[in-house]
């Protein structure tokens, strides 16, 4: 295998293992940008890989098992804001709850109804790669950027469209402000609770998204706990991406580089490394990426902070 052939392989999964990601952790932008840290991201992106997982194996549709998924994140958005800005619970706390009832509800649910059950077969039908004409025929570039999958390409919309709409927007202006002086907010005649609402249960809708992203676009199954630390990692790609929409998205690009390259330097024959020291790469880079900016992240004053009007 020459040097250009595997960086190419490389960079073309580059984009499809942060995809997961990018859902999540441009979601989390608003969240904690409002002044909420949702640190319940691997419970909902389990729940919406298992409510997408489930939708599809029974319906056959793709855009029906996203649905789901999105469903999933309304009510899980719902729930953890009522605890959190309403109720004004410890934020963590909550976060913390929620994972531990995403991996232990997906996992009872997906035993009872799929593993003592005589399906002939748990697999379901995924989104197939698209390629895009003339473009995908680039070298190098082409099969990088302009073959793959509907999901993968939704981030393209999803990121520029983030960014519009916190930076040039009245909505935008005004999650900011919560986020950073939610009594001036208040002053002004902001619904902090609102804004509040609106950017968690958007954040938690992204996020299951991009857990079903594993089941309806990688995967083509569900297996327990194959979120395997993507939420935890998406809220360090908000951190390490500066609270933006576009940095969290390069963010999440570096940790996906780092999930192509271990799965890319497994299929080696001759690496005679442990695959064990390959798989925990990405969760390393993300330890060392903290470190590297934990004197210059400047996060929303109001972060994890209820609002006492």
């Amino acid at each position: 295998m020459t040097i250009l052939a595997f960086a190419g392989g490389v960079l073309a999964a580059t984009w499809r293992m942060a995809t997961p990601l990018i859902f999540a952790s441009v979601g989390e932008v608003f969240a904690e940008r409002s002044g909420v840290i949702n640190l319940g991201l691997e419970g909902i992106m389990l729940l919406g890989a298992f409510g997408a997982y489930a939708v599809t194996f029974y319906t056959g549709s793709l855009w029906l098992g996203v649905l789901a998924a999105l469903a999933i994140g309304l009510l899980l958005g719902l729930l953890f804001a009522l605890f959190t800005v309403t109720i004004k619970a410890n934020q963590i706390v909550v976060g913390v709850a929620l994972n531990l009832v995403g991996s232990g509800v997906s996992g009872f649910l997906f035993r009872s109804i799929f593993l003592n059950s005589d399906f002939p077969s748990l697999n379901i039908v995924s989104f197939n790669n698209m390629s895009i004409p003339i473009l995908s025929r680039i070298p190098f570039i082409g099969p990088v950027l302009f073959q793959t999958n509907m999901l993968v390409y939704l981030t393209v919309f999803l990121v520029p469209l983030a960014s519009f709409l916190l930076y040039k927007t009245s909505f935008g202006l005004s999650v900011r402000t919560v986020g950073e002086h939610p009594k001036a907010a208040d002053t002004m005649g902001v619904s902090v609770s609102r804004i509040r609402y609106v950017c968690v249960v958007a954040g938690s809708m992204l996020a299951a998204v991009g857990g079903a992203s594993l089941t309806l676009a990688f995967a083509n199954q569900f297996v327990e706990d194959m979120v395997s630390g993507r939420g935890f990692i998406a809220l360090a790609a908000v951190v390490f991406g500066a609270w933006s929409p576009w940095g969290a998205t390069g963010a999440s690009l570096l940790f996906g580089a780092f999930y192509a390259l271990q799965l890319r330097v497994q299929a080696m024959n001759n690496v005679l490394l442990p695959y064990q020291f390959l798989q925990v790469l990405p969760y390393v880079a993300t330890i060392l990426a903290l470190v590297s900016i934990r004197n210059r992240a400047q996060s929303p004053k109001a972060l994890g902070v209820p609002y006492q009007s």
